[in-house]
This record gives C-alpha cells, sequence and structure tokens, in this order.
C-alpha cells in the first residue's frame, strides 16, 4: 500500500532541497507539498506565531489529515511550538523537522552553538534544544546563539553569496566557544559542508534528520499494521 506524507512548508525554498532526499529515502512514498509562504512573513513581522499563523497551520495540518496521509511532516522551525500544541488534535503523527537533530545535538554535545538567520527561529531552536537536554537529564548543555543578521533578507533579495558570508561569520563567531553548530533553518543546509570546513567543528541540519525521523516513523506505522493484520488473522 502507498504511504502518504503530507510536507507542510511556511517558506520557499525549502522544498527544492528536500525532494532529492524524499527520493532517496522514501522512493516508495507519495508526497504532498502544502505551501504558504505567507505565514513566515507574518511570524518575520509579529517577531513570532500569532493567533492566525495557528490557525492557518491548524488548518493545513486538518486538511493533510482529511486527504488520507499517514504522516505529516513540519517542516518550519520557527512554527515547531504550534506543532508540538497541535499534535494532540491529531490522529495523524506529526513529525517535526528538527525534533531528531535536537535529540543528536543534545545528546552529544555540552556546547551547542545555533546560528540562525531569523530571530524567530533562534528562539524556538534554543528552547527545543534545552527541553531536549533537560529530557535526556543532561543538566551540563549550554546554548550559544549565533544570528546571522541580514542573511535571510539576502537571500529572498537574491543576494545568496552575501547570505552565505553572513552566515560563515555567525557561525565562526561562536566557534571557538562551542562543541557543534546546529543550522537552525531547513533552507541553510547548504552551508553543511563550508561550515564544517571552515570551523572545524561538527555541523548538524535539519533535512536529513527530520526525512530520516520521517522514515522510522512510516516503519512503525507498518510493524503497527502488521501486528493488527496478525491478531486478526489469530
Amino acid at each position: 500500500m502507498e504511504r502518504v506524507i503530507a510536507a507542510i512548508y511556511t517558506g520557499q525554498g525549502l522544498a527544492e532541497r528536500l525532494q532529492p532526499l524524499f527520493k532517496e529515502e522514501l522512493g516508495d512514498c507519495r508526497i504532498v507539498s502544502i505551501l504558504d509562504d505567507s505565514l513566515i512573513g507574518e511570524v518575520i513581522r509579529s517577531g513570532g506565531v500569532t493567533p492566525g499563523v495557528t490557525r492557518r497551520l491548524v488548518q493545513y495540518y486538518r486538511h493533510a489529515e482529511d486527504l488520507g496521509a499517514d504522516l505529516i511532516f513540519n517542516t518550519c522551525s520557527s512554527v515547531g511550538e504550534t506543532a508540538d500544541w497541535a499534535r494532540p488534535m491529531f490522529r495523524t503523527p506529526i513529525v517535526k523537522i528538527d525534533d531528531a537533530m535536537a535529540r543528536e545535538a543534545a545528546g552529544q554535545y555540552n556546547r551547542i552553538g545555533v546560528v540562525a538567520t531569523l530571530p524567530t527561529t533562534l528562539a524556538p531552536t534554543r528552547q527545543l534544544l534545552l527541553r531536549e537536554a533537560e529530557r535526556q537529564q543532561r543538566t551540563d548543555v549550554q546554548v550559544v546563539d549565533a544570528l546571522a543578521q541580514g542573511a535571510y533578507q539576502a537571500l529572498t533579495s537574491g543576494r545568496p553569496e552575501e547570505h552565505d558570508r553572513l552566515i560563515l561569520e555567525a557561525a565562526l563567531s561562536a566557534a571557538g566557544t562551542v562543541d557543534v553548530l546546529v543550522l537552525a533553518q531547513g533552507s541553510m543546509a547548504r552551508m553543511e559542508d563550508r561550515l564544517r570546513a571552515e570551523t572545524g567543528l561538527p555541523v548538524l541540519s535539519s533535512p536529513r534528520f527530520g526525512v530520516r525521523a520521517l522514515k522510522e516513523e512510516l516503519a512503525k506505522l507498518r510493524a503497527a499494521g502488521r501486528q493488527e493484520t496478525t491478531e486478526k488473522i489469530g
């Protein structure tokens, strides 16, 4: 049976990076994309998630469930806390793109540098890492902010070289005090190899972690389906 994954996007750009990963890791699934780039615009203007953004996201999660999605993939770290809040409202599991990355970072490293191009993503990622450290009972985890001020605007204005330069500068500013760099936005994954080479540090980005988390959830669904079939036969 073909499995369906509904990917919810709040902005342009990330879908193109995720498509090869979907094909590589989830080749037997059908991916349905729901994109509303007004969401991230409203988050940026308001400095955080508004009631209107929350309402529209929940509507998109509901659309995904209504169309028969087996999993909902929340691809935007800026609205991750909304996904956490909404999970109990739906039968369909909601997988956040950055949860698995946060588990890895909080479980393996003590001093984590978070590189972001938007303050509205920096704060939720910091909180996600600290919650994950608490869940793993790791009291020695510290998070260092590294905001690449203006990088997001450079990218959306068609200046990718400036975007990359500002990210590199932010990463280098934190590199001497941290054990690992975490890229807060999936769209920053393009810088993963360069930052690793320039800083000499491990660099974690969310797209591959998130897609592999989807793969793990699908395996659980298939196992549960086989168990249900066995019980019915028995």
